[in-house]
């Protein structure tokens, strides 16, 4: 927009006549409705993006988007995978049951004395340290018998080897509180003194006579 300068010469008529001759200049009916013309409506647009929609549903392929081959190659290689693996581990698990039952019978297997006997002969004779004996005492005497006096040599060699002196006369406690009467304990003394005077091990009586 230019501003408009007045001269003293002009009229004012004539700046009215220049004004209106600016307006109908500004004023473009043609090109309004030339640029209306072009536009499309939203009506237009809609029946558009619905047939561009048509035609890509049309050109897209349902089988690149549900592959139904490969479901079909799929199925095949589970199934004959599974049904090996099953039998293998049923085949598997069937023996590894029956072979924990048979532990378990074994382990419930009423031992005989004279197995007793060998077996804690065995485990003393494998003792190394204060902790194997004790444990392997404990176990012994904790049976509803009294054990063999064989076993009781074995026990007090090993008290010898570690070199635990109060173990070995607390043997003798536990024969003591093991035999049914006096007699017992007596026939277990006779047969095992020699060992005992040899590895000079006393008995509770003996070392505290008031306790008797």
């Amino acid at each position: 927009m230019r501003f408009i300068h007045f001269s003293p010469q002009q009229p004012i008529g004539y700046a009215e006549g220049l004004l209106e001759t600016k307006q109908v200049g500004i004023r473009a009916p043609i090109s309004v409705q030339t640029t209306k013309s072009r536009e499309t409506s939203p009506h237009q647009l809609f029946l558009m993006s619905s047939t561009r929609i048509l035609r890509i549903a049309s050109r897209a392929q349902p089988s690149a988007i549900f592959r139904s081959n490969g479901l079909r190659s799929f199925t095949p290689r589970v199934a004959p995978t599974m049904s090996a693996t099953s039998a293998n581990c049923f085949s598997t698990t069937s023996r590894s049951l029956s072979a924990d039952k048979d532990g378990q019978e074994a382990a419930h297997h009423e031992e005989s004395f004279e197995e007793f006997t060998a077996r804690y002969e065995k485990e003393f004779e494998q003792v190394q340290d204060v902790f194997e004996l004790q444990r392997n005492l404990n176990n012994a005497f904790a049976y509803d018998l009294v054990p063999s006096p064989s076993v009781v040599v074995a026990a007090l060699k090993a008290a010898r080897r570690v070199n635990d002196y109060p173990t070995a006369v607390r043997i003798f406690e536990g024969i003591k509180a093991k035999v049914e009467n006096r007699g017992q304990y007596d026939q277990y003394l006779e047969e095992l003194k020699p060992l005992r005077e040899e590895l000079g091990v006393s008995l509770k009586e003996d070392l505290y006579p008031e306790a008797k």
